[in-house]
C-alpha cells in the first residue's frame, strides 16, 4: 500500500514558534521552563509546610476499656475523621481511664481536660433522666436504626440540643452506632420469673436502673471495665453490659456460665460522640462537617462489623467456654413492659422528659406501625431455609 508522505499541516501555535528565529525560540523555551520548574518546586516545598501548619489535634477518650470492641468502634470513628480530613484534623484516641474514668467523661470534655469523647448518654442520666432517652429509650417497638432515624431526621437532634442548652452544658454531640437488643444479663442461675430478680445485686445504667428497681433489684451503676471484677468478688449477683463480643472480651464467661438473652430494659441503644463546644466552634466549618459526617459513616461501619463479630463470639462462648444461653421468659418481658409504664409516668412529671418521650411515642406509632405493616416476618423464612428455629441453641424456660 502506498503511504501518504504529505507533511501534516502545522497548528497555529507550532507555526508561531517555527516562525521565530531559532535563538528567540530557544530563549522563550528556556525562560518558560525555568518558570515552570520554579513554580513546581515552590509547590512541592510549600504544600507540606502549609498542611503541617493547619493540622489540628484533639484529645479524644472513649468510655471503654482498651480491649473492648466498643473501643474499637471509637477507633473506627477516629480513623474516619483523620482520613476524611487528610490528616489536617487529627483525633488522638485514649481508652477509658487514661485521663478520667468512664462516668467522668462528660465533665472532662466540658472542663477542657479532653476535647471530645465516645460513650453513651445513659451515663449522664444522673444530671437529667432525659439523657437516657437519647441513648436507651423506652421499647416503643422500634429498633436502633429507627431510633437513629428519629435522632437525625425525626426531630431528636433538636431536642438533644435543647437539653444541653437547658442544663447549660457547653457540648456538641451526635448519636451514632445502632446497638441491637441487649441481653437481660449474666446470672448465677437462670431467671425463670420476675420474682427471681427481687433482691438481686444487679448492674445496669440509665433508665434501665429505674426499671430494674421496679422489680426490687438492688441496682449498681458502674463502667464496663469494673463489672466482671465486681461479680468475681461477689459484689454483684447479676449484670448486663451489651453484646457477645464485648461481654466475652470483658471476661463475663469467667464469672458466670448463665446468660439470659432478650430483654426490654435496653431494647435499642446508640453511642454518643461529644465535643467541647468552644473547641468545636473554633474549628473551620469544614472540620465541623467532618466530625458530623464521620459519625454517620462510622454508624454504618460499626453495625456491619457487629453483625460479623457478634454471632462468632456468641458461638465461641457456647462451644469453647461452656456458656449456657437462655431465652428470657415471656412473663418477664411482659412484666418489663408494665414496669416501663410506671417509670415513664413517674419521670414524665418533669416537663422536658415528658416532651421528649411524647415525641418518641408519636414517632414510633407512625414509623414502627409502618414497619410492622410492611415487613414480612423473618423467623418463618429462617426456619424454612435452615430447618431449625433461631432459638434451638438456647434453652426456653
Amino acid at each position: 500500500m502506498a503511504h501518504d508522505k504529505t507533511p501534516a499541516a502545522p497548528n497555529d501555535s507550532q507555526t508561531a514558534i517555527d516562525s521565530q528565529p531559532s535563538s528567540t525560540s530557544r530563549r522563550r523555551f528556556l525562560t518558560g521552563s525555568a518558570a515552570a520548574v520554579g513554580a513546581g518546586a515552590a509547590a512541592a516545598v510549600g504544600f507540606p509546610s502549609i498542611a503541617v501548619a493547619q493540622t489540628t489535634t484533639l484529645r479524644f477518650q472513649s468510655t471503654w476499656p482498651n480491649q473492648d470492641i466498643f473501643h474499637e468502634f471509637a477507633s473506627d470513628y477516629v480513623r474516619i475523621v483523620n482520613e476524611m480530613s487528610g490528616g489536617r484534623l487529627r483525633l488522638n484516641l485514649l481508652p477509658a481511664g487514661a485521663v478520667v474514668g468512664a462516668l467522668q467523661l462528660q465533665d472532662a470534655v466540658i472542663s477542657g481536660a479532653l476535647d471530645g469523647g465516645h460513650g453513651v448518654t445513659a451515663y449522664w442520666y444522673g444530671k437529667h433522666k432525659a439523657f437516657s432517652l437519647f441513648g436507651t429509650p423506652p421499647p416503643f417497638g422500634w429498633d436502633a436504626h429507627q431510633f437513629l432515624a428519629w435522632f437525625w431526621t425525626g426531630g431528636g437532634m433538636e431536642l438533644y440540643n435543647e437539653l444541653l442548652e437547658r442544663l447549660e452544658l457547653p457540648l456538641v454531640g451526635y448519636q451514632t452506632g445502632p446497638m441491637p437488643t441487649q441481653a437481660l444479663g449474666w446470672f448465677k442461675e437462670p431467671i425463670a420469673g420476675a420474682e427471681d430478680l427481687r433482691g438481686l445485686k444487679y448492674r445496669t445504667v440509665g433508665l434501665a436502673a429505674d426499671l430494674m428497681r421496679e422489680f426490687g433489684a438492688a441496682v449498681t451503676i458502674m463502667g464496663g471495665g469494673d463489672i466482671v471484677p465486681a461479680m468475681d468478688r461477689g459484689l454483684l449477683d447479676g449484670a448486663e453490659f451489651n453484646n457477645p463480643s464485648s461481654d466475652r472480651l470483658l471476661g463475663f464467661p469467667d464469672v458466670s456460665k448463665t446468660w439470659m438473652l432478650r430483654s426490654y430494659h435496653q431494647d435499642c441503644e446508640a453511642f454518643e460522640v461529644i465535643f467541647n463546644k468552644n473547641k468545636h466552634d473554633s474549628l473551620p466549618e469544614e472540620f465541623q462537617a467532618i466530625l458530623q459526617y464521620a459519625a454517620k459513616a462510622a454508624s454504618s461501619e460499626m453495625y456491619w462489623k457487629a453483625m460479623e463479630r457478634y454471632p462468632r463470639d456468641l458461638n465461641a462462648m457456647r462451644e469453647e467456654q461452656g456458656v449456657q444461653t437462655y431465652i428470657t421468659p415471656d412473663s418477664v418481658l411482659q412484666a418489663q413492659l408494665e414496669a416501663w409504664d410506671t417509670v415513664i409516668a413517674s419521670e414524665s412529671q418533669d416537663e422536658f422528659f415528658k416532651k421528649v418521650v411524647d415525641h418518641q411515642r408519636e414517632y414510633c406509632e407512625r414509623v414502627v406501625g409502618y414497619h410492622l405493616e410492611h415487613t414480612t416476618p423473618k423467623e418463618p423464612a429462617y426456619v424454612h431455609f435452615y430447618g431449625k428455629s433461631p432459638t434451638d441453641t438456647s434453652t426456653i424456660l
